[in-house]
């Protein structure tokens, strides 16, 4: 799945050169020009990463920092003109993983996104859990409360899938690419069959369903 970045930034050139630059090496960018939209909307959908500019009327960029810090382990790249080290400290005070002044070198830019995603990535749990299912990646045992539910390799990371990014609607084609890949060459309905295959285990004593069909765009995993 490509990474989703939000971008927070005031200045409409900035956020343009930088959804160019992010959408062309792959990946997938939203906007907000402003604190308070930008916590809105990383609260309700929490993105893989967050470029933050610190100097934006009304919520500065350090208290968002801060409130996403609060709610949950984003990392968060703080881009600003200020680059004294007093500056810096209270950057990453704030709960910054990482601090690039501005005006900045985009090949430097993408270098710390790009170190900031793997130190997440090897920093995540092997347990992976949503509502009253887990799954762990290492025994790749899953269980719905007291319950264990038997997987087969593919549905093991379908469902793995869908639990690294909850509450997100994955597109077919997305789904496809990741666990399928992009040569191939069996049945059109394989996502449909395989989801069939999931619920039916999830919901093999009645739980309420979890894994939900979005129409005309793919599928979510939510309560």
């Amino acid at each position: 799945m490509p990474a989703r970045v939000l971008v927070v930034d005031d200045d409409e050139k900035i956020t343009g050169f930088l959804c160019r630059a992010l959408a062309y090496e792959g990946y997938q960018v939203e906007v907000a020009d402003a604190g308070a939209a930008a916590l809105a909307d990383a609260l309700k959908s929490p993105p893989d990463l967050v470029v933050l500019d610190v100097m934006m009327p009304g919520l500065d960029g350090l208290e968002v920092c801060r409130r996403l810090r609060a709610g949950g382990d984003v990392p968060v790249l703080m881009l600003t003109a200020r680059d004294g080290v007093g500056d810096r400290v209270q950057g990453l005070d704030a709960g910054a993983d990482d601090y690039l002044a501005k005006p900045f070198a985009l090949e430097e830019l993408l270098a710390r996104l790009r170190a900031l995603l793997r130190r997440r990535e090897a920093a995540a749990p092997t347990v992976l859990r949503f509502a009253d299912l887990s799954l762990d990646t290492a025994s790749r045992q899953a269980s719905r409360g007291a319950r264990a539910i038997e997987l087969t390799t593919k549905e093991f990371e379908l469902l793995a899938l869908f639990m690294r990014h909850p509450r997100r609607v994955l597109t077919r084609n997305a789904i496809m690419e990741q666990i399928w890949g992009y040569d191939f060459d069996g049945e059109s309905n394989v996502i449909e069959v395989y989801a069939g295959r999931l619920r039916q285990k999830l919901e093999a004593d009645g739980e309420p369903r979890l894994i939900h069909t979005i129409r005309h765009a793919g599928y979510v995993l939510r309560e």
